[in-house]
């Protein structure tokens, strides 16, 4: 009975021991360990893999039902979390404690090893097959173009020469970039993760604008726009936090107040 009575201490104890463990150690961010919850999703889900290939079977099935017209034709796509999957880099600051920042980003970018978002390189390398010119309009700067064009290359996708990879220059908004394209081309399809990929009527909106304007523009989705699950990042988060350069601890007092609970 002794013998017993001691291991049930021991046993105990150890419980003791380990619950003062974890409690003690300090409440993490929100939005750090958010990231890391949604890289799981985008790296292990197979829902998310599904949502991308039914996004490049639609465009596909558009492209299929193209008809001839007086200019060539074109489609223009976002890269990041569209062609590219930037997850690991999401997961990386997350486990440094850490968001977004500029620097980190460009070392990320430099090492040209993004895996590519499932269902691109088949879709694009298809479109091009049927004489239909990709054009790459990124929000990545010039600075990174050569690493970028090395990183597509690296999955032979077409058209990866510096005509067809538009990098931001001076201004965030994609308007002008594809109104230059559309000028020479019939442009079937935008694809892209985040709104202002297709249209100047998501650039840096409030988030009740930003819905609204979906919900007018409802029946383009899935016709000419052709969007892909980002739960990392994207405009709807200022659009969230009201606006931008907020700290870590900022933004986690922001998602406690805002977001539904019972």
């Amino acid at each position: 009975m002794k013998k017993y009575g001691i291991f049930g201490l021991v046993i105990f104890c150890s419980c003791i021991t380990t619950r003062q463990s974890v409690t003690s150690v300090p409440a993490q961010s929100i939005v750090v360990d958010g990231k890391l919850f949604t890289s799981i999703y985008q790296q292990k889900a197979a829902e998310y893999k599904a949502l991308c290939f039914q996004a490049y079977n639609i465009a596909r099935l558009r492209v299929n039902e193209a008809n001839n017209g007086s200019k060539p034709k074109a489609i223009i796509t976002d890269i990041d979390e569209t062609v590219l999957d930037n997850s690991p880099y999401a997961v990386h600051q997350a486990l440094n404690g850490k968001d977004y920042d500029p620097a980190s980003w460009y070392q990320w970018t430099s090492k040209a090893i993004a895996d590519t978002v499932p269902g691109a390189p088949s879709f694009l390398k298809y479109a091009a097959s049927r004489g239909i010119t990709i054009f790459y309009v990124t929000n990545r700067d010039e600075r990174e173009k050569a690493a970028t064009l090395a990183n597509l290359a690296k999955y032979q996708l077409p058209n990866t020469d510096n005509s067809h990879l538009l990098m931001r220059q001076g201004v965030s908004s994609k308007e002008e970039r594809r109104q230059n394209i559309m000028a020479n081309y019939d442009v079937l399809l935008l694809i892209g993760d985040n709104l202002a990929d297709f249209s100047n009527l998501f650039d840096k909106k409030p988030q009740q604008e930003r819905e609204n304007n979906t919900l007018q523009s409802a029946l383009m989705f899935g016709d000419r726009f052709i969007i892909l699950p980002n739960p990392n990042y994207g405009d709807w988060e200022p659009a969230f936090y009201k606006k931008s350069g907020l700290s870590l601890q900022q933004k986690d007092s922001v998602i406690r107040i805002d977001l539904k609970s019972y």
